[in-house]
């Protein structure tokens, strides 16, 4: 679904993205691993176009959708989460999830003063929506609590809802399990797994906990300074002394062989 072929993003002297082809084929779970600074988050927003690259293209579908837009890229279907959850506070969960799809009746004036009727059945359709991915999701409970009351964990979820609401193709989690108790941090798991295996969703998952990743992820990336350095099975991953060298130096192989997060 996604290719990516010899990218780079620059920051002035500081290469972020350096050179990295990777691909993400339709249906999979794929991880994106690497020590913090390895350019996993800024490849992450070239791809959905929060930047622009200085060199390199991005394939969708065999289309070129380097440097467009996100609303572009998000009605194609290419949605991405965030390491913080960017949450509308004052706003109730569900009302969170009912605002996501774009062109609604009630944003145009005209419709607002004619077409009361069009309206009210629209917004019927997506509460109707709504309650679906929160009852998905089990998080029924929360659907009248203002979103900035709800824990971290909460908000991985409805940002997870988000995508949802929409026709998503290919979602980009970034970091979902950054704050998240393990008990939420499983939820989040299955709610990804069941998208995959029941509606059909493609993912691509950065994340440091490599349970999280051994569960979910295959195939499984490896970037260090801005470059692909290795990918695979999770295990052939984690064994890979290019990669344990990145992480931890090479005196520490032993320690990443027995299970060490990385």
């Amino acid at each position: 679904m996604i290719v990516v072929e010899n990218l780079h993003k620059h920051f002035g002297g500081f290469h972020a993205v350096d050179g990295a082809s990777l691909e993400i084929r339709t249906g999979s779970i794929t991880g994106l691993i690497g020590p913090n600074g390895a350019g996993k988050t800024t490849l992450f927003n070239v791809i959905a176009g929060r930047l622009p690259p200085t060199s390199g293209r991005v394939l969708m579908d065999g289309e070129d959708i380097t440097g467009l837009p996100p609303h572009t890229l998000f009605a194609k279907g290419l949605l991405r989460t965030f390491q913080i959850a960017h949450e509308f506070g004052s706003m109730t969960v569900r009302e969170n999830l009912m605002m996501v799809p774009a062109q609604q009746s009630g944003e145009r004036l005209w419709n607002a003063w004619f077409h009361r009727g069009r309206i009210t059945a629209e917004e019927k359709r997506l509460r109707d929506k709504a309650d679906e991915v929160l009852d998905f999701l089990t998080i029924s409970h929360i659907a009248d609590a203002k979103a900035s009351q709800i824990s971290g964990g909460q908000k991985k979820l409805v940002e997870l809802g988000r995508t949802m609401m929409v026709d998503a193709k290919i979602v980009f989690l970034d970091e979902v399990g950054a704050g998240v108790n393990r008990t939420l941090l499983n939820t989040i798991g299955d709610a990804i797994i069941r998208l995959n295996q029941e509606r059909g969703y493609t993912f691509c998952v950065i994340e440091h906990d490599m349970d999280f990743i051994a569960r979910l992820c295959n195939p499984v990336i490896c970037m260090a300074e801005g470059k692909v350095l290795a990918q695979g099975t999770v295990d052939e991953v984690k064994n890979d002394e290019r990669v344990i060298e990145a992480y931890l130096g090479t005196g520490l192989k032993n320690k990443v062989k027995e299970g060490a997060h990385v």
